[in-house]
């Protein structure tokens, strides 16, 4: 597996090391390279093509580190910088996360999540978290605010009404 830090301190891509033969592919999906996490629960999702989910996160002391994964489709994958005192504060990183790449992006517990779904027979999202969901403290951020400067890859999309409404950050 191999483990790359991306400008934000703390958000890690991670490709594993896929084997192939006439018979389909192995890889290992998870393994001790991963910068260490207590996982608890694993959450998965389908959404629909042009679905977008999020930006989500819990508040602290709920907040949770999430390793997320593709398993089918093909997902565009934002996680926001939510930390006061860093120096990527309100920055975000987006990559594409597929079936096809493996690619598996890991964030800690001060990040919010959001993704677009690509992929024309839309998309399978596994992650894992290290901490429980706690309904009293879930929180988001409106994913087109003018402060966060995400350029997603195409719109119109569909948004449910919670994330369509989230307040923006100069509110």
């Amino acid at each position: 597996m191999h483990i790359e830090e991306t400008f934000i301190e703390g958000v890690y891509v991670c490709t594993p090391t896929v084997f192939e033969d006439e018979r389909g592919h192995f890889f290992e999906a998870f393994n001790g390279k991963v910068p260490s996490r207590a996982w608890v629960q694993d959450n998965q999702s389908f959404s629909n093509c042009g679905v977008l989910r999020g930006l989500h996160y819990q508040k602290a002391p709920f907040g949770q580190s999430k390793l997320i994964r593709c398993l089918e489709g093909t997902i565009f994958d934002v996680v926001v910088d939510l930390r006061p005192t860093s120096q990527t504060y309100l920055k975000h990183f987006s990559i594409e996360l597929s079936a096809q790449n493996n690619k598996m992006l890991l964030v800690g517990p001060e990040f919010a999540h959001g993704f677009l779904v690509w992929s024309d027979g839309g998309a399978k999202v596994l992650y894992k978290v290290d901490g429980p969901r706690a309904a009293e403290s879930e929180s988001g951020l409106m994913y087109d605010d003018p402060a966060l400067g995400i350029s997603w890859p195409f719109k119109p999309f569909s948004v449910n009404a919670r994330d369509a409404n989230w307040p923006l950050l100069s509110s």
